[in-house]
């Protein structure tokens, strides 16, 4: 099978560029390769080589550490319809989407894939992720794998939590938590498993929650890091109480897929953190030192 990986420089495309590549013919191209930004040149590239798969996982940064984390919603919705317009010209897309078309305002435990249409989120990215949604009800072989919290190796750990708190330990700072808050954290390797799968089946709807069985709070992994990392560092918590809960149902996950397996935390944390202290030359102290 021929497959296109978007983002391949990001977290998650960098992951997956490693599982996929000896697996299926793979293109990842550069920006001067493939501008997902410009109507002709993503016309032309699909033309040219036509794939049974395009992940798409690229984007418009607009996290923290973003440089410009403005005209998200233009961009992103460009690049979508820039490859959705040529699907004469591959099998099908998968979308590495996001529990951010859920509106925050009106976030509940465990959100079903439906719910995004009650409500308009009020920000970029997530109106381009409802946008998006109601143009993909409208189109076959067009799939949303909506995602929570990913972790794993290549994370940015200046900013991601479960990164952020493994590096903190290993320089021996303290682990710090604005406020707890119940999470649906999908280790990295299980994520991959999953658009494999994707790869190979039919999706029978339009839309996944790709998340886990269980939700698991930010206390719970800082004292489960600690515990692995074999120190006794604190564990700072800026506000009392709990936050908004992150998550969403996957029923029609388990549906699709009843034979998924996820890692157990304590089996994905202990691997990532000894990547992070194979790697340790490589992490910048002074970027653990302020919490953005």
């Amino acid at each position: 099978m021929k497959v296109l990986l978007t983002g391949a420089s990001g977290f998650i495309g960098k992951n997956l560029s490693e599982y996929l590549i000896d697996r299926y013919v793979l293109c990842t191209p550069t920006r001067a390769e493939l501008d997902l930004l410009d109507t002709e040149s993503v016309d032309a590239y699909l033309r040219q080589h036509q794939f049974d798969v395009i992940i798409h996982s690229a984007g418009k940064p607009g996290h923290r550490n973003a440089i410009d984390p403005t005209g998200i919603f233009y961009a992103d919705t460009r690049m979508y319809f820039n490859l959705v317009r040529n699907r004469d010209y591959f099998g099908k897309l998968l979308i590495t989407g996001s529990g951010g078309i859920y509106d925050f305002h009106k976030y509940h435990k465990k959100m079903k894939e439906t719910e995004w249409r009650d409500n308009i989120p009020s920000d970029e990215h997530g109106f381009f992720r409802y946008v998006t949604a109601h143009h993909m009800e409208s189109v076959d072989r067009v799939t949303d794998l909506r995602l929570f919290g990913v972790f794993g190796k290549y994370e940015d750990y200046a900013i991601r939590f479960i990164s952020n708190a493994i590096c903190k330990t290993l320089h021996d700072l303290p682990i710090t938590i604005r406020q707890d808050r119940f999470f649906d954290y999908l280790y990295i390797d299980d994520l991959i498993q999953i658009i494999n799968f994707f790869i190979t089946h039919d999706a029978r709807y339009h839309e996944y929650n790709i998340t886990p069985d269980q939700s698991v709070s930010l206390k719970w992994l800082a004292e489960l890091i600690m515990s692995i990392s074999g120190k006794r560092l604190p564990v700072l918590i800026a506000s009392e109480g709990l936050g908004l809960e992150y998550s969403g149902d996957n029923s029609r996950l388990r549906e699709e897929m009843p034979g998924v397996i996820f890692t157990p935390f304590e089996i994905s944390i202990c691997d990532l953190y000894d990547w992070y202290r194979k790697n340790i030359g490589n992490i910048n102290k002074s970027l653990l030192t302020i919490d953005k």
